[in-house]
Formats: structure tokens, C-alpha cells, sequence
């Protein structure tokens, strides 16, 4: 992936994978990919990779069980569709 120098690349790298479960590669309740996989996808530091998860789990698109990993919440496409509408309504 190539990182555009103005944006911060955790944020470029959420983008992705919010893409990816809006496109539905990652459905309602699967997995997404661990902050290890996220660092050897993308080459990203282990912090930037955890900020990722953490950025989108405030946005309520993913959730964690102890243990278990972490999952596409079963909101999550209802939450970007609303993000988008949110966005052409503010532009």
C-alpha cells in the first residue's frame, strides 16, 4: 500500500478495512485481522497497527472477546452507510 504523506497511516489503514467490511469481506460477526496481521499486511508499526483497532471500535465497527479476537459488530454496515449519508448531507 502506498501512504499518503498528510494522512495518518493508522487512519489510512482503518479506511481499508472499513472498506473492506462495507464491501462485505469481512461480514457482520467474522473476524477481522489481528494488530499482527495488520503489521505484516501493511508494514505498519505494532502501535499504529493496535490504533487501528482501536479507532474502529470508537466508531462501533468492531468489537473484541477477551481471548477470542476481534469481529465486524453486527451494526457495522448500518454505521457506515449512516457515516456516508452523514457525510453527503455535511458536504
Amino acid at each position: 500500500m502506498e501512504f499518503e504523506p498528510d494522512v495518518p497511516r493508522w487512519r489510512q489503514v482503518a479506511a481499508v478495512i472499513r472498506s473492506r467490511i462495507e464491501d462485505g469481506t469481512y461480514p457482520p460477526r467474522s473476524r477481522v485481522p489481528s494488530v499482527q496481521a495488520i503489521v505484516a499486511e501493511f508494514g505498519i508499526a505494532t502501535a499504529t497497527a493496535a490504533k487501528v483497532n482501536v479507532g474502529l471500535k470508537k466508531e462501533g465497527l468492531v468489537y473484541t472477546e477477551i481471548g477470542m479476537g476481534s469481529f465486524v459488530s453486527p451494526d457495522a454496515p448500518a454505521l457506515i452507510k449512516k457515516a456516508r449519508a452523514d457525510d453527503v448531507d455535511a458536504g
